[in-house]
């Protein structure tokens, strides 16, 4: 077996085309569009290279055939609760199901990451935002949303055998929205509807900055400073919606207000892996204009969960409920007939047991983040409840 770092254009394509390989023959993957993969390796895309760097190789066999791959990278912005040591990470692991070949693409990973003085390795996760590709499947082997990670069940083997640990599970939930919610969330719903001051909107494309203002309010008073997640500015969710709103379908992006100040919001869009399942990794303009074509002819019936939250002082207080029951009074007039929420992590029992209140809710997928102590003789303590 022969591993060498991506440095040359030839490399990087190989570094795409790993996967390409071992999942020919697999139905539920679905190809992420190059670009979305090459932008994180990209310093003018990617911001988290102001506080961290990134290193790739690529694992071939004796006769040349492409068999694995994986990243390692350092960032000063990762940090979990409870850590007191520099962790590390890896991601975007490639591997046949050969042992050996996973020791030798993880050991590269390790020694560079103690290089960099480092004392654990987290993976596989992203080297930026924890909303793409984060996790490893170990349940649910579904073809995956967008920018999702996805693998055969042996890579659990691979990294336990390795010596990783579960450091938290990333659970994800799915649901028929045509069936009936439990009835105490519809209850909550009709009982703030009927509140003087509280109200909801929809998201309007024509307003984004509004909306993007509204968004980076209960974003940053209900995340921000948890697990290492960092304010938003109102500029840089405007940039994100723009980018979204060639997908958006503004009757699933809710609102909810108090006196004209927003204090929860519940962000879903359509399930658009439907559509670039078709393109092979592409995205030109051929691509774009058949994206719009089955945009409007084969409109995708899922639905995908981004993001759901309720500001601190309104938590407990019911405005969950609310907005899940608005937005099912909202789902019962569209044509949608499945929903899946992005994951919620094992350690916010507060956010799993809302998504365990959604009537007919079951566990669709778990994805895990897992843990390599450097220091063997280390106790290992998994992520902390919040």
């Amino acid at each position: 077996m022969n591993i060498y770092p991506v440095e040359s254009q030839n490399d990087k394509k190989d570094f795409l085309l790993v996967p390409v390989s071992l999942y020919k023959n697999d139905p539920n993957w679905i190809r992420p569009l190059n670009k979305d993969m090459e932008d994180v390796f990209n310093p003018q895309k990617n911001k988290t290279f102001r506080f961290g760097e990134i290193i790739r190789w690529v694992l071939k066999d004796e006769d040349g055939n492409l068999i694995g791959r994986i990243a390692a990278f350092t960032n000063k912005k990762y940090k979990n609760k409870g850590d007191d040591i520099p962790v590390g990470g890896m991601g975007f692991f490639e591997c046949i199901h050969n042992q050996q070949a996973a020791d030798l693409l993880l050991d590269n990973a390790k020694h560079w990451l103690l290089g960099k003085g480092m004392e654990a390795m987290d993976g596989p996760i992203n080297f930026g935002e924890r909303d793409r590709w984060w996790g490893l499947i170990t349940q649910g082997y579904l073809p995956p949303l967008y920018c999702m990670n996805y693998n055969p069940p042996y890579y659990q083997e691979l990294l336990e055998n390795y010596g990783f640990k579960p450091f938290y599970n990333q659970l994800c939930f799915g649901m028929d929205p045509r069936r009936p919610l439990a009835e105490k969330v519809m209850e909550r719903s009709r009982q703030l509807s009927n509140t003087p001051g509280i109200r909801w909107e929809t998201i309007n494309k024509n307003n984004l900055k509004k909306y993007a203002s509204d968004f980076a309010e209960v974003y940053n008073k209900a995340w921000a400073g948890h697990g290492g997640m960092k304010q938003l500015a109102e500029e840089q969710v405007l940039l994100m919606f723009k980018k979204m709103k060639p997908v958006m379908d503004e009757h699933i992006i809710l609102f909810a207000y108090y006196q004209n100040n927003a204090i929860g919001m519940f962000i879903n869009i359509p399930h658009i892996n439907d559509y670039f399942k078709v393109f092979n990794g592409k995205f030109g303009l051929v691509q774009k204009l058949q994206f719009l074509w089955l945009q409007h002819f084969r409109k995708t019936k899922k639905i995908v969960g981004m993001v759901f939250g309720v500001v601190p002082e309104w938590q407990g207080k019911g405005i969950d409920g609310y907005l899940i029951g608005t937005m099912k009074h909202i789902l019962d007039r569209l044509e949608y007939t499945s929903y899946e929420m992005q994951w919620i992590g094992d350690f916010n029992q507060k956010m799993v047991n809302v998504a365990k209140t959604l009537g007919e809710s079951s566990l669709s997928r778990q994805l895990t983040t897992y843990r390599y102590l450097f220091d063997r003789t280390k106790p290992f303590v998994p992520h902390p409840q919040i």
